[in-house]
């Protein structure tokens, strides 16, 4: 039993990740010089790590080519700022029980700083100390700090035009998916390091201040306790003591001077595939800058009373410097000229399939100042108002609706919108951002002060005002919507109004796909035995241009089975199948005590098309033009008396006539609904209200 368990203890521990304890390990230090007292020679070795730890920080921000290789900065240098004021109070608790022994009491590192780096003048490393802090926190914390302010600052301002040039590249076909989620994935991780760099300058300028106040506590304190503790004058108290403290001051100074140091190269480089020691190298090879500035100091060289030596040496070492340059720029041109010569008689790269770019099935092309819309951050809701689109037409029209493609175009005004299908704009209209549409619906009882507009969708009066009017907007009677709104119910309508172009062959055999799954006999019986999937495409793309919802498949494919054996053609399929679906299509037509109002033709003129329509049988209907523009005025006014009395626009004729009707109308008059009498379920109520009169006019 003890075997097997200091086996499986072997075991566990062999495979057991030991790096993860390293920030443990690095928080238990912390909490340790905290708390407990350390001897002379530990504080020598933390010191001299510290002062390690911040020339590699210093050497990877001067490596590092944009500031996401070094992403883990701010919590570095939260680790490190922590871990230089512990040194400072382990120290300060050193200094003060310790220091009446003598210089080496706190450590052979203090006391070489008190010593050797001001010569035991303890004035003079009070004012080395006091010029360090003046350095470190006016120029370069309080410069870093801004700097990374503004960096966060713009860098979330600039995240939406950023993702919509992701996915412009996308759509564009320059970039793939994986390439475009990496491009998403540095954006918000650029987005994030710059945030908490604005957090974490402030770490940097509380350790310059914290390690001001820890000098004067110090001095004070140490003066304090030699005094009265350990009977030692002014004067010896002061010379121990502060050369002590000022001794500890800049053995911690530095590092942390390095530390903003470090965050000032981290927060002020600019993004390229170069380090910042390349960027230089390449920047300040400018052989005219070096002349100039040669020629200068030659000038102040041969001033009388200057030292000639010192400026006439510098002046010769940067002329010769500017010489190397012009030599090395001369080998670099001719080495990049090179290839282009032995290249020039390489063919073109042969163009293939990557290169044509297939158009959005629905696309929504905004103007750019409408991006603000697209941004959550920014309370845009115009996609989630978009997916609510698409998840109502779906569910309403009875298959999915394919993704809507939404994109910047710098062609467009600022405030205009696009919706596209298939490549083809099909509506156009112009939002404001930051106001509020109130539309007329037909009677208010006021008027509102505003920008004068039309509603995209319907074409109906409407204002642009502040939300602020929108509460007294809805007093008067107008409907009152955002801009993302008014996008979207125009996207609806013009998706509606085309959602037979939505329906392909893709989408029809997922439909038949999934009717398989609960009745697979009854779709295997009818593709492609008796119909082809372009036959049924067909069909459910007529029935959809006729408004009819195709969400009843089974009962479709049913109606289509039976009508197979007599028809292969679409049109006359299309009429087979929709007394199938009567009851459906007219449950959305009637009325609230669920009786039909329909309008009927004049028996004479119903008569009239229906000889027509024999006459011209395989050729189509062709109407006389005084006949056409009679009938059609007619149906118009109809229509309007029969919506004016509350009921929906339904004009019911027979079956032979309804399918020639329908598609002549669809056009011309609006909102009107063409049904044959065999449509109507046998129990439904109809009333008749109006009766469609028409004449040939010569």
């Amino acid at each position: 039993m003890n075997t097997l368990s200091l086996s499986t203890i072997r075991q566990n521990l062999s495979t057991f990740d030991f790096s993860g304890l390293g920030i443990p390990a690095l928080v238990l230090l912390i909490m340790a010089m905290l708390v407990l007292p350390l001897a002379p020679l530990l504080l020598d070795i933390l010191f001299t790590f510290n002062i390690v730890t911040a020339l590699v920080i210093v050497m990877i921000a001067i490596g590092t080519r944009k500031p996401l290789e070094f992403s883990s900065f701010p919590t570095v240098l939260l680790f490190a700022t922590m871990l230089r004021l512990a040194l400072n109070v382990a120290s300060t608790r050193v200094i003060l029980v310790n220091g009446h022994e003598g210089g080496s009491a706190a450590g052979e590192v203090i006391a070489a700083f008190g010593e050797f780096v001001i010569g035991g003048n303890y004035l003079v490393g009070f004012i080395i100390f006091g010029i360090l802090m003046i350095i470190n926190f006016i120029v370069v914390t309080k410069g870093a700090g801004r700097v990374s302010e503004v960096n966060a600052r713009f860098t979330l301002d600039a995240m939406p035009g950023k993702q919509m040039a992701i996915d412009a590249d996308l759509n564009a076909g320059v970039i793939d998916q994986v390439e475009a989620k990496k491009k998403r994935e540095d954006l918000s991780q650029e987005a994030d390091f710059f945030g908490s760099m604005d957090g974490a300058s402030k770490f940097v300028s509380g350790d310059a201040i914290a390690g001001l106040l820890i000098l004067i506590i110090n001095i004070v304190g140490g003066l304090a306790i030699g005094l009265s503790q350990h009977d030692l004058n002014f004067t010896q108290a002061g010379r121990i003591y502060v050369l002590l403290t000022i001794g500890d001051g800049l053995v911690a100074q530095i590092p942390s001077l390095f530390l903003s140091l470090a965050t000032a190269i981290i927060v002020t480089r600019v993004t390229t595939a170069e380090s910042m020691t390349e960027q230089a190298k390449t920047q300040f090879s400018n052989p005219s800058a070096l002349f100039i500035a040669a020629s200068i100091m030659t000038i102040l060289g041969l001033v009388p009373g200057m030292p000639h030596t010192v400026f006439l040496t510098l002046a010769a070492a940067t002329a010769g410097i500017g010489f190397m340059v012009v030599r090395n720029n001369t080998a670099d041109e001719a080495a990049a000229a090179a290839p282009q010569v032995n290249d020039a008689g390489d063919a073109p790269k042969e163009l293939d399939w990557d290169d044509v770019d297939q158009v959005d099935l629905i696309g929504l092309e905004i103007g750019y100042g409408l991006i603000p819309l697209v941004n959550p951050e920014t309370g845009g809701q115009l996609m989630p108002r978009v997916k609510g689109v698409r998840k109502k037409l779906s569910a309403e029209l009875g298959f999915l609706v394919q993704p809507v493609r939404i994109r910047d175009a710098l062609n467009l005004a600022p405030d205009v919108y696009h919706i596209t299908m298939n490549g083809v704009m099909r509506g156009k209209g112009e939002v404001r951002v930051g106001k509020e549409m109130a539309i007329n619906p037909g009677q208010v009882y006021g008027k509102l002060e505003g920008q004068v507009t039309k509603e995209p969708a319907f074409g109906l009066e409407a204002v642009w005002i502040d939300p602020s009017q929108r509460d007294y907007a809805r007093t008067l009677g107008y409907t009152v919507v955002d801009a993302s709104t008014a996008i979207a119910t125009h996207l609806n309508k013009v998706l509606r109004d085309n959602s037979a172009e939505l329906m392909g062959h893709d989408e029809a055999q997922q439909l038949l796909d999934k009717l398989a799954v609960k009745s697979p006999k009854l779709v295997e019986d009818l593709v492609p035995g008796k119909l082809s999937l372009g036959v049924i495409t067909r069909t459910m793309q007529n029935l959809l241009a006729e408004g009819v919802s195709i969400r009843d498949m089974r009962t479709i494919v049913e109606s289509l089975n039976e009508a197979a054996t007599k028809t292969q053609d679409p049109d006359q399929l299309t009429t087979m199948v929709r007394p199938k679906l009567g009851r459906m299509i007219v449950q959305g037509l009637v009325n609230d005590d669920e009786s039909l109002a329909v309008m009927t033709l004049d028996p004479a003129l119903e008569q009239l098309l229906h000889n027509v329509l024999q006459q011209n049988q395989g050729t189509g209907m062709v109407l006389e033009p005084g006949l056409a523009e009679s009938l059609f005025n007619a149906l118009r006014l109809g229509t309007r008396e029969v919506e004016e009395k509350g009921h929906a626009a339904v004009l019911v004729v027979s079956p032979s006539i309804r399918s020639w009707l329908s598609k002549a109308a669809r056009h011309r008059v609006n909102d009107l609904t063409v049904l044959s009498y065999s449509e109507i379920p046998d129990d439904q109520g109809v009333n008749v209200i109006h009766t469609v009169q028409a004449s040939n006019k010569t």
